[in-house]
This record gives structure tokens, C-alpha cells and sequence, in this order.
């Protein structure tokens, strides 16, 4: 068992064994989603997010180790390596190590180093050693016509001792100790800036301790603060720390003179050269706290929206409602091709009430149309009362789809090769249309910072949040599967092992040579190779294939098994797909092998009895209220149904059909004690809720789940 093994999971909690098999896989080029899913023996069933954890973490801790290495080199190059410190190192996390290594680290010059280069060095040993009564005298030595007199001497020779102090490991760690036990962050309102900073009124007068203050309390006054509406600080109990500071370098045996030179000393260290270090870091600290907290929270939103209800197999009239240049409307099949589009003005100033009644019901007619996918944007709310007064043909359901980021995709280079003769006003429509009837396969062609989902998600750190969607994203879409004869290049490429080249490639070829007819025919595709092909297997899907099982989850490489189950039970493998009958009478233990057990045995089983199965559940919309449609409708203790579109860590945001979400703050959101929303809510639930305040100055509106 390596040592990388047993650090992480120690970390994770999770079985040595099962973190080294882990590794090796991951090592070899296994996705997480492949591992996961298909190699549950090897690793002792952890699921995507512990593999996910396991990688992150195994990458940090080499990276470490590399850095152990550099700073353990440089050193021992500088001559002072010794066998304690080699073994401070190796214990080091990345902090400490940092400290170990500030010492011998390249500096820039400082007034410790013009001191040096005037020779006082020795002085400052010798104050430091507390050996001397009255350093004056031996200070005198050290005058020339850099160092004037015996107080420009000692002058110097306290920089380099408040420089030794401050590079001491062993103090910055108590310095770094009290900061985060007893340090609080504070804001004020710049002057003059009440108005601007109006949104940001809870921290005009704001004080947390760091230990306490919420991630996005904390990422919320930094924005302010970049802004210049706040001014923000850092409050600690200096002078306690360097009363403590001080009990490890002035010693009762030293004289008055000497102690009051050190104190000084030390004094200086502290405020000028450590105080601000550990600040800083501090600051990046709870910053990275923050972005974690406020990248699980998007991430999670993200999930939840992606893997939103479909509406499969139905032919959707999409419309992006507008006022003045009208209601963009499409057709689409139920593969989401587009059929047909043009304008209507049922809304302020036109109000073709008929003229766009008639196009309707005429348009639902002939594409034989079964759902109309309404935009939640402007002139939503107008446009749904006409949609609702008419007398369509045929049944036709209604829902309201949140559109965030559908101008994002109809201007990008995506919607430009998909639709390279339709204008932006024709892309979004069709974006708002394709939402409806597979969410996942729509949203993954926009970048996921788009989908209106995210708490700061502009503010923390984007290569981690980068990482994070881009997690989040491949596991929703390899938990879904993919037809592998209609899904975009776009899907394609989050398909495990894929990518975008070789989605490409495959797009390529199905318009080439026609779709695929079995699974192994994929192979065929240029730079298809065996091991690529094996990650993505279980992860296609090909519905009116030769074969049954590829339309299933179970992997090509557990096709034998199958084959043996059926013979097993003298059925064809087609009778036994789907019968629970058949299915319930087989002894899994017969089907047991070395790298085949039990868990894998039963997720065949379960893709068997429903091959084709979508985990996802059918689509429903909110019933928004007729008589609400701009926020001076509301009044308070109003009942209203909504939809969740947005989960924060202070609360989660409702669309009642306003153009403004309101608020259901977490000491709203039930009747007991919410540690997080998530508790409670997810994203597209439909929820009753009551209205406890109207702010019309700042268009907010509160809401409560409570005795609702």
C-alpha cells in the first residue's frame, strides 16, 4: 500500500485498499463515470463523487510531494538541511511547508538586507542572544558612512531580528492560530456611496468573526468592496499576540536595554512584515472556503437542472415572447428538428390577439403539435393568458421554460453550424423548444455559468469551477446515456472517454454512412480505439438496434454473461430482456467470476428488466396565477404556486411568473431548523408559498414555505 494511498484515506475515510485500486484505475485512464459504474468489485462500490474526491485530492498531494522535493533542494544547496528539518518537511502540509521554507526562500530587498549589506548582522545575533547588559557600546563598532551612529546600528540590526522573527515558523503558526480564532472581517459603506450600495445594505455596518462569517457573506462584501462601495478590514487583538509573540524571544535574563530592543523588535515584525502575510493569507483562505461552498452549491443547481424532466416524443411549438418586435415562434418535430418559424403580436403595442390566435391554432394543427414551450422573459405572462384563452384543435399542453442562457447559445458558434441561415431571434426560440423536450441534451451546448443557477459563480475561482460543471455535466450525461444516433457533437463529447474530437468524428460518420446498427459498429470511427471504445460502451445507447442490450446500460463486456443467463433459462436473449418473471427465477452466483460480482450481477439485472429506461421524471409546469403579473400585483399573504429556479446558501429563489424571483429565506423555508436549502428544495420543484413583503424601491419580493 503506497503512502499517497493511505494519506487519502485517511482524509476521505474511505478503505486503503479501495483508494489504491482507485488510483490504479484512474492511473491507467479510467473515467470516474466508467469506474464507477462498471468496476464496483475493484474499487468497494464508491460512487462518483468519492472517485472524484480521490483524483482532486491525489493530484494536490503529488503536487506537494514536488514541492517538498524543490523546497528540500534548495535547502540543502543554502547548507541548511538537517535531519529534523528533512522531518519537519516530510510531514509538512502546505502551509507549514511554506513556513519551513520562507528562511531560505529569494527575496526581494528588504530593510533587513540593506542591514546585512552594511554588515550588521553579528550585532543582531548578539542582541538576539540576551548575552550583553548595554548594547550601545558594542554598537558604536559597527559605525561607518552607511551606519551614521549606534542607533542607526541597532536600528538596522532590529530589522534583520524582526525579519528572523517574522520567517519563524513556529510564530507564524501562533500568529496564524489567534487570526483565525479571534480575528473578525468588518465593512463600512464607502461615504457618499449609500445609494450605489444600496443592494448591499446589510454590510453597510457589518462584523464577523473569520471563524463564523458565511461563504457568501464573505464573497458578497469582497464584490462590494471591488466595486468601491464598501471598505473592508481586518480586526485582531494585536497587542495580545504580541504580548504572546514576545514570550518566545525576550528572556528574563536579559537587561532592560536589550529587552526593550527585542520587544521592539518584535513589535515590528508583527505589524510590518507578519500581521499583513497571514492577513493575506487568511483572506485567500476563507476566499477558497467560500468558492468551494459556492461551487458545491452551483454545481448541485447545475445537476438538478440538467437532469430536469424531459418531455420525450412530442412536437413542441416553442415561442420567445417579446413586445414590440412580437413573440418568435417555432416548430419543432419530435426529434427537435426545426420545421417551421416566424412572428406573432398578441402582445402591447400590436395586440393581434387573433391574427396570432389564428396562426396558432393553424400551426398546431398542421405539425400535429402537442406541447407549447413558452419562455419565461419578458411578455411571458401576457403572452400565457392569450396562449390559455385559446381553443387549440387538438390537446396541447402548456409549460413555462426558464430560458436563461438561451441568448448565450443563439448567438455562440454552436447555434451558428447548427442554424448558419437563421438569425439569433429563431436560434433562442428554438433553444427555449429543444429545453423542453430533452433539457440535458440542450443545455450542454452553453457554458454551464450561464444557466442561471449559481451564487457568485463570476466571483470564485474559475479554473475549480470550471472543473466542478465540467464533473457535473459528464456525470449527469453518462447517468442518462446517450442515443448514439441522434445526440449532438456537444453531447457526445461528455460521453465517458469521448471527448470532442472524437465526437466529432463520430457525427462525422453517422452523416456519412447512416446510423448505427450495434454498438461495436462505433469502432469504426476514426480514432475509435479499443480502450476509448470500453469507457463509452455502457454509456451509448441505440433504441431500434439489432440487438436489445444496446439500448441498455449493460456493458459490451458483460454481453457473455447475458448470453449465459438466457441459455441458462432457454429463452432467446430478446424474451428475457424486460421479464421480471424470468428474470427473478436466476442464481446470480452461478454468473460470478474473479472481476464480476455481485454488484455488477445486479445492475445487469436492473438494466435488463427496463433497457431504454430514463431515470429522469416526467415534465410539469407551475400554475402561476392569471391575475399576478407585475410585482405591483402582489400583496402581502398571498398565496401564489411556483417554481424553484435558483438554490443559494441563504435560500432559494421562486419564479411566480414576474419578471423578479422571489426570496424564500432559510428561516422561511419550513418550520423547523434548515442547515441548507437543499434540505428542502431542489431546483424545478413546484412549491406553494405565501408573500410577507413587497420591496418595490429594490423590485425584491419575500416569500415563506411555512403554514403554507
Amino acid at each position: 500500500m503506497t503512502d499517497l494511498s493511505q494519506a487519502i484515506a485517511s482524509r476521505l475515510n474511505i478503505k486503503a485498499n479501495c483508494v489504491e485500486a482507485t488510483l490504479a484505475l484512474l492511473d491507467d485512464g479510467a473515467t470516474i463515470p466508467f469506474i464507477s459504474r462498471y468496476r464496483k468489485e475493484r474499487t468497494g462500490n464508491l460512487n462518483e463523487l468519492q472517485i472524484h474526491e480521490i483524483a482532486k485530492l491525489a493530484g494536490q498531494l503529488r503536487e506537494l510531494e514536488k514541492r517538498k522535493a524543490y523546497v528540500s533542494e534548495v535547502i540543502a544547496a543554502a547548507g541548511g538541511m538537517t535531519p529534523e528539518l528533512a522531518a519537519r518537511i516530510a510531514e509538512a502540509d502546505a502551509v507549514t511547508l511554506e513556513d519551513l521554507y520562507l528562511p531560505y526562500k529569494p527575496k526581494r530587498r528588504t530593510r533587513a538586507t540593506v542591514a546585512r549589506e552594511r554588515g550588521l548582522e553579528p550585532l543582531a545575533k548578539i542582541i538576539m542572544s540576551g548575552n550583553v547588559a548595554d548594547v550601545r557600546p558594542i554598537a558604536s563598532r559597527y559605525v561607518t558612512a552607511e551606519v551614521p551612529d549606534g542607533d542607526a546600528a541597532i536600528a538596522g540590526a532590529s530589522d534583520i531580528i524582526a525579519e528572523w522573527v517574522s520567517e519563524h515558523s513556529h510564530t507564524r503558526d501562533v500568529v496564524r492560530s489567534r487570526m483565525r480564532r479571534f480575528a473578525e472581517l468588518q465593512s463600512k459603506v464607502v461615504k457618499g456611496k449609500e445609494n450605489d450600495a444600496r443592494n448591499y445594505r446589510s454590510y453597510f455596518d457589518f462584523s464577523s468573526r473569520l471563524s463564523r462569517i458565511a461563504s457568501h457573506n464573505y464573497l458578497a462584501i469582497r464584490r462590494a468592496e471591488r466595486e468601491g462601495l464598501l471598505k473592508v478590514s481586518f480586526v485582531a487583538p494585536d497587542e495580545d499576540i504580541i504580548e504572546t509573540i514576545k514570550r518566545f524571544y525576550v528572556k528574563s535574563k536579559m537587561s532592560r536595554a536589550v529587552a526593550d530592543i527585542m520587544s521592539s523588535a518584535v513589535a515590528d515584525a508583527y505589524k510590518r512584515l507578519i500581521r499583513p502575510s497571514i492577513e493575506n493569507e487568511l483572506a485567500a483562505e476563507i476566499k477558497e472556503k467560500a468558492d468551494c461552498d459556492a461551487i458545491a452549491m452551483f454545481s448541485e443547481n447545475a445537476r438538478q437542472l440538467l437532469l430536469a424532466p424531459p418531455l420525450h416524443h412530442k412536437a413542441v411549438l416553442a415561442i420567445d415572447p417579446g413586445y414590440r418586435t412580437g413573440c418568435k415562434i417555432v416548430c419543432l418535430d419530435k426529434q427537435g428538428n426545426l420545421l417551421h418559424h416566424g412572428v406573432i403580436y398578441p402582445t402591447p403595442p400590436q395586440n393581434d390577439i387573433d391574427g396570432a390566435t389564428c396562426t396558432l391554432q393553424k400551426l398546431v394543427a398542421t405539425y400535429e403539435i402537442d406541447a407549447i414551450a413558452l419562455g419565461n422573459g419578458t411578455a411571458s405572462r401576457d403572452t400565457e393568458k392569450v396562449l390559455r384563452s385559446i381553443k387549440f384543435p387538438r390537446p396541447v399542453e402548456i409549460f413555462i421554460v426558464n430560458e436563461n442562457g438561451a441568448s448565450v447559445y443563439s448567438a455562440s458558434e454552436t447555434a451558428r453550424e447548427e442554424f448558419p441561415d437563421y438569425d439569433v431571434t429563431v436560434r433562442g426560440a428554438v433553444s427555449i423548444g429543444r429545453r423542453l423536450i430533452d433539457p440535458l441534451a440542450e443545455l450542454v451546448k452553453i457554458d454551464p455559468k450561464s444557466i442561471g443557477v449559481g451564487q457568485y459563480q463570476h466571483d470564485v475561482n474559475q479554473s475549480s469551477l470550471h472543473d466542478s460543471l465540467d464533473f457535473t455535466v459528464t456525470s449527469c450525461v453518462n447517468t442518462v446515456g446517450v442515443n448514439i444516433n441522434t445526440a449532438s457533437r456537444q453531447l457526445l463529447a461528455y460521453v465517458a472517454g469521448i471527448g470532442p474530437q472524437l465526437a466529432a468524428n463520430i457525427v462525422n460518420y453517422r452523416t456519412e454512412h447512416g446510423d448505427f446498427v450495434r454498438k461495436a459498429d462505433v469502432l469504426q470511427v476514426p480514432r475509435m480505439g479499443a480502450k476509448a471504445f470500453a469507457q463509452a460502451a455502457g454509456f451509448m445507447r441505440i433504441p431500434d438496434g439489432k440487438s436489445k442490450l444496446d439500448n441498455t446500460g449493460v456493458h459490451p463486456e458483460s454481453y457473455p454473461i447475458v448470453k449465459r443467463m438466457a441459455a441458462d433459462l432457454g429463452v432467446p436473449v430478446e424474451t428475457m430482456i424486460g421479464s421480471e418473471d424470468l428474470l427473478k427465477t436466476l442464481d446470480l452466483h452461478r454468473y460470478e467470476s474473479e472481476t464480476v460480482g455481485q454488484e455488477t450481477l445486479r445492475d445487469i439485472i436492473a438494466e435488463l428488466l427496463k433497457p431504454g429506461h430514463d431515470p429522469r421524471t416526467d415534465a410539469r409546469t407551475a400554475n402561476f396565477d392569471p391575475e399576478i403579473t407585475e410585482l405591483e400585483d402582489v400583496r402581502e399573504g398571498m398565496v401564489l404556486e411556483g417554481v424553484v429556479n435558483n438554490i443559494t446558501a441563504f435560500g432559494a429563489f421562486v419564479d411566480v411568473g414576474l419578471h423578479e424571483s422571489g426570496l424564500v429565506h432559510i428561516s422561511q423555508l419550513a418550520d423547523r431548523r434548515v442547515s441548507s436549502p437543499a434540505e428542502v428544495v431542489k431546483i424545478n420543484q413546484i412549491v406553494k408559498v405565501r408573500v410577507i413583503g413587497v420591496d418595490f424601491e429594490r423590485r425584491r419580493l419575500s416569500l415563506s414555505m411555512k403554514d403554507v
